[in-house]
């Protein structure tokens, strides 16, 4: 006579039941033996894997929470054997189109150190939230070219978000983030405190921040924030975050001093500071470097701001690189190009340490080679910065006049061409002295 459904029930949950019954059982119509099978957990691997193609998710479900929990806790032979034999079940699980299968899967294999990682690669894909996020955020299995190929791979936002929310990542994944100019992403970045961000990237993200300025407070709370990201925030930020700001152990003296000036005055930000000198940065992101998805500013009325000098060259210089309505032919070689309009759009505000930042952020140069080269008046090494940072030779007229204050018949203009006026060589060697012979 055929045991009913309790004692079948009992016999799958059972560790003693032969493999000749569990394997019956494993195809037995009543979905509630079959969930009592998935619990057992001297199941051995062949039985695992009928389970794993279940017709019925909640067996799946049941199987997926029970497997890869079990190797850590067996002897280091034994857990290497199930791991392997698991590893068949649970990428059956993983394509299964069940999502909770998959998160649960996610759930368990998420702190492995020595996990199945096709499979946790292919969770760390996978496009729900509840799947990808688990593993993306503590698998210890993910190396840093994992998060960029992730990254870089054009996932949905919240895979992006759960990257930047990671702890302890990298320079090379900051910068992904940053690249892929995601807002939310990039403020939780910011807040991630234990995230490394390079310099430079640091401060073109302050001087962005005026536009987006869910950044501000935790760029402001930021630990070991660059001197000059310090500065720039200085002169953005207002209210309790200038307070924040000014209360920093770590702040400049300069910007400190100017601070608290400022604050004694009422007026944050209207107290100038002299040239700060961070420490040499390495190559910053592409975004960073002013690659932004907004649009430029499109004033009619940008040549005349008040903010800048009166000088009818200047302000015909500027009208030439402002940005072109939609629909517009394409520019020639010689105007402004899109990517150019953060910096200029921060000469046509004054906001000189904002435009020094980005236009070192795009050199991938220190801050005090911008500033060496200011203060040298030198056309010629101005005009070589704007090549190294990928900028028109038209925005490298603008940089010399707005940011160097060069006289007008002091300014290299185009070529013929409207190429640069220098060579690639003469401007390499421009470089190569201002950085004292490491260009």
């Amino acid at each position: 006579m055929e045991p009913d459904e309790a004692t079948r029930v009992r016999q799958g949950a059972c560790i003693t039941t032969s493999p000749d019954i569990l394997r019956d059982l494993a195809t037995d119509p009543s979905v509630t033996v079959r969930a009592s099978l998935a619990l057992n957990p001297a199941l051995p691997p062949q039985i695992s894997a009928i389970l794993a193609a279940d017709t019925d998710a909640r067996v799946r479900q049941i199987l997926s929470r029970k497997l890869a929990p079990l190797t850590p806790q067996l002897p280091e032979e034994d857990r290497q054997r199930v791991q392997r034999n698991a590893v068949a079940s649970l990428t059956a699980m993983v394509a299964d189109a069940a999502l909770r299968v998959r998160a649960n899967i996610a759930e368990a294999v998420r702190d492995l150190p020595d996990g199945p990682r096709d499979i946790i690669l292919r969770l760390a894909h996978d496009p729900a939230v509840m799947v990808c996020e688990p593993v993306i955020r503590f698998s210890p299995m993910l190396t840093p070219e994992d998060l960029v190929t992730l990254i870089t791979s054009g996932p949905p936002p919240s895979t992006i978000l759960a990257v930047a929310s990671r702890p302890k990542i990298g320079a090379a994944v900051s910068d992904a983030i940053v690249d892929t100019a995601d807002f939310a992403a990039i403020g939780a970045l910011l807040a991630n405190q234990t995230a490394q961000i390079r310099e430079a990237t640091l401060d073109a993200l302050a001087a962005q921040s005026e536009e987006q300025t869910g950044w501000q407070e935790p760029l402001v709370n930021r630990p070991h924030l660059p001197a000059v990201a310090q500065r720039i925030l200085s002169e953005i930020v207002t209210g309790h975050l200038l307070e924040t700001l000014a209360a920093r152990r770590d702040l400049d003296p300069k910007v400190g001093q100017a601070l608290r000036i400022a604050l004694a005055r009422g007026t944050p930000g209207a107290v100038p500071m002299g040239p700060v000198q961070p420490p040499p940065i390495g190559k910053p992101s592409a975004w960073a470097l002013g690659l932004r998805r907004v649009e430029p500013a499109r004033d009619a009325e940008w040549p005349r701001a008040s903010n800048l000098q009166n000088d009818p060259p200047q302000r015909r210089l500027l009208q030439r690189s402002h940005a072109p309505e939609e629909g517009a032919p394409a520019q020639p070689e010689g105007v402004a190009r899109s990517a150019d309009y953060p910096i200029l759009d921060a000469l046509r505000r004054n906001a000189t340490p904002a435009a020094t930042a980005m236009l070192a952020a795009r050199a991938g140069v220190p801050v005090s080679v911008i500033e060496r080269a200011c203060e040298l008046q030198s056309a010629k090494a101005v005009v070589s910065l704007a090549w190294k940072a990928g900028m028109s030779p038209q925005t490298a007229v603008v940089l010399q006049a707005m940011l160097a204050r060069l006289s007008p018949d002091l300014i290299l203009r185009p070529g013929p061409e409207g190429g640069f006026a220098l060579s690639e060589d003469a401007m390499r060697w421009q470089l190569a002295f201002l950085s004292g012979g490491q260009a």
